[in-house]
């Protein structure tokens, strides 16, 4: 019996310390334009809440804050930059059994943007839609985490995306609202869409 209640043990403290672990999932953020609202997600998984985040190096645009989400799993970077410039800086997630994750950004904002992206889809077959959000992701090899990008709700299926930075690629996504403030799903998402460089 004792080896049997040792191995137990084992397991148990075994289990305490994967469940320690915790990772910022978000490798790319998406830069902004001086003026223009700017919002984007730092999303983290594994381990366990509440997670406590912090911003250990380096400064965010300026104009731009972090709020912690209510689950605690996202750090959401929002405001209007006031200057044009590179950011740089280093944020971190500490999850309920000690364990801390680093992860470093860059933040690029300009003070015009060359380019426009206009966006179009098919309207929703439900017949009690209200609007539509769309969303966008910085898109590297995948598409990264996806922010709102409209500031109220679009009652159209056009929407012209002004804040796009030279030389970025980027992904879009919309989802439709009902007259209940239900959101769906994203719709398909269109990935790749390259912003010529300067």
């Amino acid at each position: 019996m004792k080896p049997f209640h040792l191995a137990v043990l084992l397991f148990l403290f075994t289990l305490r310390c994967f469940a320690s672990t915790v990772a910022i999932t978000t490798t790319t953020l998406s830069n902004g334009t001086v003026d223009a609202a700017y919002s984007a997600m730092i999303n983290a998984s594994g381990g366990c809440t509440p997670y406590r985040w912090a911003l250990v190096s380096g400064s965010l645009p300026s104009g731009v804050s972090m709020t912690v989400s209510g689950n605690t799993k996202s750090l959401e970077l929002k405001g209007t930059p006031t200057a044009a410039g590179t950011d740089s800086f280093t944020v971190s997630v500490k999850g309920c059994g000690g364990f801390v994750f680093k992860t470093s950004y860059e933040v690029v904002i300009q003070s015009t943007s060359a380019y426009v992206v206009n966006l179009s889809w098919d309207a929703s077959t439900s017949s009690d839609i209200s609007g539509y959000n769309i969303y966008r992701a910085p898109y590297t090899s995948s598409c990264g985490a996806f922010s709102k990008i409209n500031s109220s709700l679009n009652t159209n299926t056009l929407y012209t995306d002004s804040v796009v930075m030279d030389g970025s690629s980027y992904c879009y996504a919309t989802t439709a609202v009902n007259t209940s403030e239900q959101e769906s799903g994203y719709s398909n998402v269109v990935s790749g869409v390259q912003i010529p460089a300067p």
